[in-house]
């Protein structure tokens, strides 16, 4: 008796694999990408009061309150809008309902991990587009984008701002990138979960271009710093929802409904108190002393745009030995790569508390320019 061959898609990733060697060694963990910092007050206020009033089963498509209070950020009627437990789950949604076999979806390189076998377990092929790497940073090369399109191609798959690059496309790319799925009459995702962390103006939406096509993808998790909640969205053509929350039924049925309706109310407060401002200012203090910290290392630092991921190059390393002997957990760039990772290149989650991140600079500063001195033991600390 063995399982079925789709099982292969269900391998552990790295990244919890990083943060379990980051706990039983004691590193600073820069790996997985949630924070150390508590929700918000206003949020855990909220759940506590849902507890005991609404503790039974939400509709598939979402708690009527939260659906209200998304479609008021979206502009849209609540019914294009359908909750999810976590983006995870909107991703994996969203490629069942959306390609089959037969079928390809574009997928831009480097990705978050769960896109390609998202693509995989709904039959369909995922064809990669390599962003440039240049000294400035990420780049797309809208060129290539088009010439990975194919008669077959259904879907294209987006993320802005960017996980692991910290990209946040511009309004003319997104433009382009609108067109060419008008043109070849192509879906689009746009998982948008870093939506509210950006470091410049304020992004444009896929969905302003394209609206008829396009399903934005969300999360509170990433939104008010509760990660562990899994409370997500999709927001989309109105008359493609009733199916995709349909779909929902067979994967978790509904989000825990307590949960929902602090998000629900969070969503309003956070948005009144200015909360994202604040979010936002705290996240560049920390990206500021982790890539100035790094640069004084002499590495070569890739500032994000927006999320809180940093893309740096440490020479000479991999992330299983840094972990063991510098007590620094990261992510190496093949884990965002299906071939042929840049060499050298780790991402770093600064959404720690600025407590961890001088800790990990410290550690970092005793064994990375001296790997070989290193390999002899651990640093202390």
């Amino acid at each position: 008796m063995r399982l079925h061959p789709r099982t292969e898609a269900a391998k552990e990733s790295i990244f919890p694999r990083m943060s379990q060697l980051a706990q039983r060694l004691g590193a600073v963990n820069l790996g997985q990408g949630f924070p150390s910092n508590p929700p918000p007050p206003f949020l855990l206020e909220a759940v506590r009061r849902a507890l005991g009033r609404q503790d039974q089963y939400a509709p598939p498509a979402g708690l009527p309150a939260l659906r209200e209070a998304l479609a008021e950020e979206f502009a849209v009627e609540p019914e294009s809008v359908v909750v999810t437990s976590g983006a995870t789950e909107a991703l994996y949604v969203l490629l069942q309902s959306l390609v089959g076999p037969g079928d390809e979806v574009v997928v831009l390189e480097p990705f978050f991990d769960v896109y390609l076998p998202d693509a995989f377990l709904a039959g369909a092929e995922a064809r990669l587009v390599r962003l440039d790497l240049t000294p400035e940073g990420f780049r797309l090369d809208l060129s290539a984008l088009q010439g990975a399109l194919t008669p077959r191609t259904r879907a294209l798959l987006l993320n802005t701002p960017m996980n692991p690059t910290g990209l946040v496309f511009k309004e003319r790319e997104l433009e382009a990138i609108a067109r060419l799925a008008q043109k070849h009459d192509l879906f689009l995702i746009s998982d948008e979960v870093y939506d509210e962390l950006y470091y410049g103006e304020r992004p444009r939406r896929l969905r302003e271009f394209a609206p008829e096509r396009t399903f934005t993808v969300g999360s509170a998790g990433k939104r008010l710093e509760a990660t562990g909640y899994r409370v997500g969205w999709i927001v989309g053509p109105k008359e493609f929802m009733p199916r995709l929350a349909g779909m929902r039924q067979w994967t978790s049925f509904s989000a825990p409904t307590p949960l929902q309706a602090g998000v629900a109310e969070a969503l309003r407060v956070a948005r009144q108190e200015g909360f994202y401002e604040a979010l936002r200012e705290s996240y560049r203090k920390r990206r500021d002393l982790l890539a100035q910290g790094l640069r004084a290392l002499g590495l070569r630092i890739y500032v994000p745009e927006g999320t809180y991921f940093l893309m740096a190059e440490l020479p000479g390393w991999d992330a299983f030995r840094l972990v063991e002997e510098a007590r620094v957990a990261l992510i190496p760039a093949s884990a965002f790569y299906r071939e042929d990772p840049p060499k050298d290149l780790f991402r770093f989650a600064f959404c720690k508390s600025e407590e961890e991140l001088s800790l990990a600079l410290e550690r970092l500063a005793f064994v990375v320019n001296s790997p070989r001195e290193a390999q002899g033991g651990a640093v202390s600390g």
